[in-house]
């Protein structure tokens, strides 16, 4: 009777092989794809060149026939030799037949884009909205510096002297290699944002334009107010920045918590919390808990996120002022979860936050106040609640200063001009960002045609935009059309200091979500080996189950216990170390495949090989999986690649032990010697 023959590519295995080859090619898919549509500047194009095209662009009011298309500038207007850049530009067009003068929109930053306007339906009824992107940002040259966002994330203590040093270095060294590389940095910063917006008028065939700025926008409409007077109609700003306050004045800031400690007491739900709001701040400020159970809460990292969390004071933005409140008030009577959330969403989220090198292009324009601020020793000596930690932070330490070179046209519009522009300024009494009596003080002064609109208990822009956006429509439309303030339809806005989604909430569902899962992770690979030791294996469904679909929650679960142990043993560490990243998901991977896979009869060797093959396949390719894209993608792909590449050498291994059997089993008989 012959002997069976051993089937190397079985149809399980051509399966298997098939359905990696699909999820190796969608990962470098992933690495190779450009993330989105590449700026460059058109062939023979000169100076000046507007080219666009018919497109759409979304809006909260649905969407708006639009025009899309490039500008060519010069990088560097002073340098007649300067190479040439391509900003993106939108023009949404009006829908009424007569439109009226079109609106510039100037969103804020600095370090984040002009293009994403979603509140421009409420205007393009009746003028044309233009979107022009920023220099360092939006367009063909961005001003990258993964040098900074790597001293961020590595960082132990954000407003320690090392983590200044850090920051001020990684900011030379990207200004280095910026220039290395072509760029002329000089060509970067506000007054050249301004020039493109006038450039693009001039190439759009404008007469004088209506500007719609808002917070760091509000600086680069002053200077297209004082350089080009006679392009603009009138201006509104929302959230005003006047020259000198990319710093915060830490008594404001105070006073601005006074005002919520009022709001507080005369709050039955809040006055039952505390009865001074304020001095409840302040106790906590002064002995701030350093861990959360086991989990250690970083005291700098909270004072930033609170300043960055009181920005708003409405559901708008999340994390909000009462949000950040209650942490406060949460931690004064013993539970500081809602701290240790700030301080882990402080690191995952600040070091990514901002195009660093424009937010130091754009920043430069107040270096000279920041450097007098620091050489005066005030933050040494700043007893507020929240310390000042947003203006150490941002200019770390006063490091930045010197670490960027400036531009034209920094000096030269470093204070407040006169302008006779009609202009409207609208600010919230709770806007922790750009607080409204620093525009009253140091603006309104110097614009004979001005107005200030100040919202009662409403915060940054944010705010403005989402709280009764019929009124913020009526008081701006009505502005633009006939120099009218008319704030009528707003009514009184009031804080809820009871919000829905509070930080400790989240705080006790992260925590307990990574906990369990690493737990469950764990406990599954010690069920797998009892298994394996027990009943020699696992059932066919039971381990192709375990070496498919189980193999996520291996990864996630291993993943969560690597960030736990990062997160209380090495402070320094990202969460979104490839090393940590690749090691903690891989390993449970690869050993789960390894499991599901082997059995107890096999020889010591077979397993020795499998053992190393299915770890050392999960963590390459999980390190490959993690450099395929970025983001909290980044730790899917990184599991996916894990996955398959355990799986990938487990299969290779069987069929390499199966070809000797084959070989043997195929092989014709040996004749027999016949005496």
């Amino acid at each position: 009777m012959d002997r069976p023959t051993a089937r190397i590519f079985s149809p399980v295995r051509i399966m298997a092989l098939a359905l990696i080859a699909v999820l190796a090619g969608g990962l470098v898919y992933l690495r190779v794809i450009p993330h989105s549509a590449a700026i460059a500047v058109p062939a023979g194009a000169k100076a000046g060149h507007l080219s666009l095209g018919r497109c759409v662009y979304p809006t909260q009011n649905g969407n708006y026939a639009a025009d899309c298309g490039t500008l060519v500038v010069p990088e560097n207007r002073a340098d007649p030799h300067s190479r040439l850049i391509a900003l993106p530009v939108i023009r949404i067009r009006a829908r009424s037949d007569h439109p009226a003068q079109p609106i510039f929109r100037l969103g804020g930053g600095p370090g984040l884009t002009n293009m994403k306007f979603p509140e421009a339906g409420r205007f393009a009824g009746h003028h044309d909205v233009v979107l022009v992107g920023y220099r360092g940002v939006d367009g063909s040259s961005v001003l990258n510096c993964p040098e900074v966002s790597s001293a961020l994330s590595h960082s132990a203590d954000f407003l320690s002297e090392k983590s200044f040093h850090a920051y001020g270095s990684a900011f030379r060294a990207c200004a280095k290699r910026l220039s290395a590389e072509g760029v002329d940095l000089a060509g970067y910063g506000l007054a050249q944002q301004v020039d493109d917006l006038e450039a693009a008028r001039v190439a759009l065939g404008y007469g004088p334009i209506d500007l719609l700025s808002e917070s760091e926008g509000t600086r680069a409409a002053m200077i297209y107010s004082w350089r080009y007077p006679a392009s603009i109609h009138q201006s509104v700003m929302i959230g005003v920045n006047p020259p000198g306050h990319f710093l915060w004045d830490s008594k404001t800031t105070d006073g601005q918590i006074q005002h919520y400690s009022r709001l507080c007491a005369a709050n039955a739900s809040c006055r039952k919390r505390t009865p001074d709001l304020a001095a409840s701040m302040r106790r906590t400020a002064s002995n701030m808990p350093d861990r959360w159970l086991f989990l250690p809460i970083k005291k700098s990292n909270v004072q930033i996120a609170s300043l960055f969390g009181l920005f708003t004071s409405t559901s708008a933005v999340t994390p909000s002022g009462p949000m950040t409140l209650d942490s406060w008030l949460s931690a004064a009577n013993g539970d500081p979860s809602g701290f240790w959330f700030m301080s882990v969403v402080a690191n995952l989220i600040f070091p990514t936050s901002f195009v660093w090198g424009e937010f130091a292009a754009d920043g430069m324009a107040d270096a000279n106040v920041a450097t007098r601020y620091f050489a005066s020793g005030q933050e040494q000596h700043d007893h507020s609640i929240l310390g000042n930690a947003g203006t150490k932070f941002i200019w770390g330490g006063g490091e930045l200063a010197g670490a960027w070179p400036t531009a034209p046209g920094d000096a030269e519009y470093s204070r407040v001009r006169t302008s006779r522009v009609d202009t409207l300024l609208i600010g919230g009494t709770l806007d922790f960002s750009t607080p409204p009596q620093v525009a009253t003080k140091k603006l309104l002064p110097f614009l004979p045609n001005g107005h200030q609109v100040v919202l009662a208990e409403l915060g940054h822009v944010p705010d403005f935009w989402a709280y009764q956006p019929e009124a913020s429509k009526r008081l701006i439309n009505t502005f633009l059309a006939s120099g009218k303030v008319d704030d009528s339809l707003y009514k009184h806005a009031s804080v809820d200091f009871t919000p829905k989604v509070t930080e400790t909430a989240l705080a006790k569902e992260i925590a307990g979500t990574m906990a369990g899962l690493a737990l469950l992770a764990v406990l599954s690979l010690i069920w797998m080996a009892r298994r394996v030791g027990k009943r020699g294996g696992l059932g066919r469904k039971a381990s192709a189950t375990l070496r498919s679909l189980y193999l996520f929650v291996l990864g996630l679960g291993g993943w969560f216990l690597g960030a736990l142990l990062a997160l209380t043993a090495l402070p320094g560490v990202p969460l979104n170390d490839e090393l940590l990243t690749a090691l903690s998901a891989g390993l449970p991977i690869g050993l789960g495949a390894y499991l599901a896979w082997v059995r107890r009869d096999w020889s010591g060797n077979i397993k020795t090989i499998g053992l190393t093959a299915a770890v050392a396949g999960a963590i390459v390719g999980a390190w490959l999986g993690f450099h395929a894209t970025e983001g909290i993608l980044a730790l899917i792909t990184t599991i996916v690649g894990a996955a398959a590449g355990a799986n990938l050498v487990l299969l290779v291994f069987d069929i390499t032990r199966d070809r000797p059997n084959r070989s043997r089993l195929g092989a014709p008989p040996v004749p027999q010697r016949v005496a």
